[in-house]
C-alpha cells in the first residue's frame, strides 16, 4: 500500500460485529481494524456485503467508517459506497472524504440490469467526489457485468483507478493488462488469489484474513513474488477455506472461521440465516484443519 495506491496490498473486507441484540460493537470493530494491520494486513474495507452494509442504518453506516478511520488511520481505510442510486453513492464517497479516506470502492448499480450507458454515468457522479474509485465487478450477484472493455473505457475516462475482479474468470486479468494497463487489478475472491497474483494483481480485497490473517498475507506476499514454493502448498491448505468466500453464505462462513480462531465473528443479521448443518461441519473441519497446521 502507498500514499498513491491506498488500495494496493492485502485490504481486508471486515466482518462486522455485532452483540447478541444484533446492534453493533464499535469498540470490538475498532480493535478487530487494529488487530489485522497489526497481523500483517494493509488496510480494511468496511461497509463491502462481508460487513452486511445492506442492513445498515445510515448512523450506523458512518459510524462504522469513522471507526476503521480513528483506530487505523484513514490511508488504511477504503469503504464501499455501493447505493441504489448515484447520488447517494457520491453522498457515500464524500462521506468517506471527509473521515479521512483516500479512496472508495464502488459496484455498478444494480437496482436493475443497467446498460453501459447507465455505469459510466454512475462512476462518473461519483468520481465527482474527487476520491479514487476502484470499481467492483461482482456480476453473480448484481448482474451488471463490468466486462474488461467497459473496465478500459471507465478508466480511459477517468472514473476508475483500480477494479476489485469478482467474476471468478481469471482470462479477464490479460485482456484488462491489455486494454488498460493502468488499471490496477484487485483480487476480489479468496479462491482465485494464486491465478490472479500470477497475473499481476496489485492487491487482494480479502474475506478469509478476518479469521487466519497471518496465514493469508503469507500466501498474497509469496504469490504476487512469484515465490511459488511457498505460495502454491499454503494456497492447497486454505483453499477448503478459501472457496467459502464464493459462496452464498460466506458472510456466515467466515464469521465462524472468526469465532473458531479466538476471534469475535458472531451473529448476521436477517435476512441471512444460520448455516445448516452440514456446512458449519464443514467449515469448522476445514478451520480446525488450518489451525492445526499452524495456519493463524
Amino acid at each position: 500500500m502507498t500514499d498513491h495506491h491506498p488500495w494496493r496490498g492485502v485490504l481486508v473486507a471486515t466482518a462486522l460485529p455485532l452483540n447478541d441484540d444484533l446492534s453493533v460493537d464499535y469498540d470490538r470493530y475498532a480493535e478487530h481494524c487494529t488487530w489485522l494491520v497489526g497481523n500483517g494486513c494493509d488496510g480494511v474495507v468496511p461497509n463491502g456485503s462481508l460487513g452486511e452494509y445492506q442492513v445498515l442504518t445510515p448512523e450506523e453506516r458512518a459510524r462504522v467508517v469513522e471507526t476503521a478511520v480513528a483506530a487505523i488511520g484513514g490511508e488504511r481505510v477504503m469503504p464501499g459506497v455501493a447505493a441504489y442510486g448515484s447520488a447517494e453513492a457520491r453522498r457515500w464517497a464524500e462521506q468517506a472524504g471527509e473521515a479521512g479516506c483516500r479512496a472508495v470502492m464502488l459496484l455498478p448499480p444494480n437496482a436493475y440490469r443497467a446498460d453501459e450507458r447507465s455505469v459510466l454515468a454512475h462512476y462518473a457522479e461519483v468520481a465527482r467526489s474527487g476520491l479514487p474509485v476502484v470499481a467492483y465487478n461482482n456480476p453473480i450477484d448484481t448482474k451488471v457485468d463490468l466486462v474488461p472493455e467497459l473496465l478500459a473505457r471507465l478508466h480511459g475516462e477517468g472514473y476508475i483507478r483500480g477494479v476489485k475482479e469478482f467474476s471468478g474468470d481469471v482470462r479477464r486479468a490479460y485482456r484488462i493488462a491489455e486494454l488498460a494497463p493502468e488499471l490496477d487489478l484487485l483480487i476480489g475472491a479468496d479462491d482465485v488469489l494464486l491465478e490472479l497474483a500470477v497475473a499481476g494483481a496489485k492487491g487482494w480485497v480479502a474475506g478469509y484474513p478476518n479469521a487466519l490473517p497471518r496465514a493469508c498475507v503469507e500466501l498474497y506476499r509469496a504469490a504476487v513474488g512469484g515465490d511459488l514454493g511457498t505460495a502454491l502448498p499454503l494456497y492447497r491448505q486454505l483453499h477448503p477455506l478459501l472457496r467459502w468466500d464464493s459462496q452464498v453464505e460466506f458472510v456466515q462462513a467466515i464469521k465462524l472461521s472468526m469465532d473458531i480462531a479466538g476471534r469475535h465473528g458472531g451473529p448476521c443479521r436477517p435476512p441471512r440465516a444460520a448455516l445448516l448443518p452440514g456446512q458449519e461441519a464443514a467449515v469448522r473441519a476445514a478451520t480446525e484443519k488450518a489451525l492445526a497446521a499452524g495456519l493463524g
